[in-house]
Order: structure tokens, then C-alpha cells, then sequence
């Protein structure tokens, strides 16, 4: 069992074990894609049942499963981006849509990267104070009151197709708010791309196609981080069992998400995060929360 700090980086999951790891496996997959703040759960929760923190380096590897669900949902789009913008270069078609999508998604990467790499020593550290559950709380409530501020005047008349390389770069600026935990990547980005005009379901797919390659780097730079201070065996395969289970519940989480902004609205986790905020603020203030 490794230490829950091991050479300056947080593993505390390893010492949860599989079942633990595997109930906030499905936690995590479902609240990472949710406008809802997956740090936020992966604070509470363990918190309410006495368990010990996971650690910031389980929530950033599970990125990973973050990954494997949004290629697999949106699998049509990231083909043809792919595979169009491959065929652009190839006939020098530099203004083909999917070759400036994809520009665009990878221009609308670099904010993040550069905050990112900037504020690494802090992020993922053991004890980072930007992961107490007080920080969590305002940034909580500071998020509901935003996305409810996009939900009031936003146009919802944009599709995708009508995107251009400053409505990606706005959106990519707003990804480096997913540095602050209890702010969560989908609630930044799909908050700034419902004000942006899009359409809700429109807004949600353009949000997750521009964050996939901040999310594979997020979740790669995390399992060289924990190669470089030995992980065991052992915690290699409590992370793997987290990783198949979240991959599986991220992937229900986008169909649910799909499902409620195209039917509804994005008011339901407008309330849902604005109530998380208070409940973690007044656990921490009356002591109920560590």
C-alpha cells in the first residue's frame, strides 16, 4: 500500500482499495462531464463516509475515462474531424472545415496548457489549499450563478456549424477555470459556449470536441507523474479498476447530459450546483465537513 503522500504527489487512492475506488469510479465518470464539478464530489463524498481523500491525481488520471467516453459518444465527429482534416492536408484544402476545426480545437488548447504547465506545482500537489472544500464551495456557487446568467441571456439559436476561431478561442480561455477545483471543465466550457449564442445540446458538443485533447493531456501528464514516483503494482491496478468503471458511467453521464439540454434546459444543474456550493460552505462553517 503506498503512502497517501508519495514524493510530493497526492495517491490517495491507492490506500482506498478496489471497492471504494470502484464506487467513486462510477461518482467520478458521472460527475466529470456534468456541469456539476467532479473535484467537488471527489471531496464530499469520501468526506460523508469517513473515507480518506482520493487525491488530486486520481481525479486528473481519470481524465482519462473523460476521454474514452466523449471519443466514444461523439465518435462520428471525431472521425471526421480527424480523418477530414487529414485528407485537407493532403489536398492542401486549407480552408475545409473539418482541417479548421481541428486547428481550431488545437489553438483553443494552448491557454490551458500554458496555466496549466504555470500553475503545476500547485494543482496536483499533496494538501493544495486550492482543493479545500471551502474554495470548492464559492467556486461552486460562483459557476451556478454564471450558468444561470448564460441560461437567462444567451440566444440558444447557434449550431456548430456557425462556430468561428474566436468563439473556439473563448471557449478554450474558459477551460482554464476547469484548473480550479469546483469550477469542472463541462461547466466552464458550456457555460461560455451557451453565452456565446449556441444552441444547448450544440453547446455541449462543441465544449467537449474543443476539450478532448486538454483532457487526454491532463489525464497522460497524471500517469507519467505517477510512473515517475513508482507506483506499485498494486495501486496501478486500484487505478485501472477506476478507470474501467469511470469510462463506463462518463459515458451515461454525456447521454443523460445530451438528453436534459435538448429536452429542458441547463437550470437543473444550475440549482444542483448553486445547492452543493451552500451545503459544502455550511458543513465547513458548523464542522460537518473536514
Amino acid at each position: 500500500m503506498a503512502d497517501i503522500c508519495t514524493q510530493g504527489v497526492d495517491t490517495g487512492f491507492v490506500g482506498l482499495g478496489f471497492a471504494k475506488v470502484a464506487f467513486l469510479g462510477v461518482v467520478q465518470g458521472i460527475t466529470e462531464l456534468l456541469p456539476i464539478s467532479s473535484t467537488a464530489h471527489m471531496r464530499i463524498v469520501p468526506a460523508v463516509l469517513g473515507w480518506q481523500d482520493p487525491g488530486s491525481a486520481f481525479s486528473a488520471a481519470m481524465q482519462l475515462a473523460a476521454l474514452a467516453a466523449v471519443v466514444s459518444y461523439f465518435w462520428s465527429d471525431v472521425r471526421d474531424i480527424l480523418f477530414g482534416s487529414l485528407d485537407a492536408l493532403t489536398r492542401r484544402d486549407f480552408a475545409d472545415r473539418h482541417f479548421r476545426l481541428a486547428l481550431w480545437i488545437v489553438l483553443a488548447t494552448i491557454p490551458i496548457v500554458i496555466a496549466g504547465v504555470a500553475l503545476s506545482g500547485v494543482l496536483n500537489a499533496c494538501n493544495s489549499p486550492l482543493r479545500s472544500l471551502t474554495v470548492i464551495g464559492w467556486a461552486c456557487i460562483a459557476m451556478a450563478v454564471l450558468l444561470a446568467l448564460a441560461e437567462i441571456f444567451a440566444s440558444h439559436r447557434r449550431s456548430m456549424g456557425e462556430a468561428s476561431l474566436a468563439d473556439a478561442l473563448l471557449v478554450g480561455v474558459a477551460q482554464i477555470g476547469a484548473l480550479i477545483p469546483g469550477v469542472s471543465r463541462s461547466g466552464s466550457t458550456l457555460t461560455a459556449a451557451l453565452g456565446l449564442g449556441f444552441k444547448r445540446a450544440e453547446a455541449a458538443r462543441f465544449s467537449f470536441l474543443l476539450g478532448l485533447p486538454a483532457i487526454a493531456l491532463a489525464g497522460l501528464k497524471e500517469l507519467w507523474e505517477l510512473h515517475k514516483v513508482h507506483l506499485n503494482a498494486h495501486g496501478w491496478s486500484v487505478l485501472a479498476v477506476g478507470l474501467v468503471v469511470a469510462s463506463v458511467s462518463a459515458f451515461f453521464a454525456i447521454w443523460g447530459l445530451m438528453r436534459v439540454l435538448e429536452r429542458f434546459s441547463a437550470w437543473p444543474f444550475v440549482i444542483y450546483r448553486g445547492l452543493l456550493g451552500v451545503v459544502l460552505l455550511l458543513g465547513v462553517a458548523m464542522g460537518w465537513l473536514a
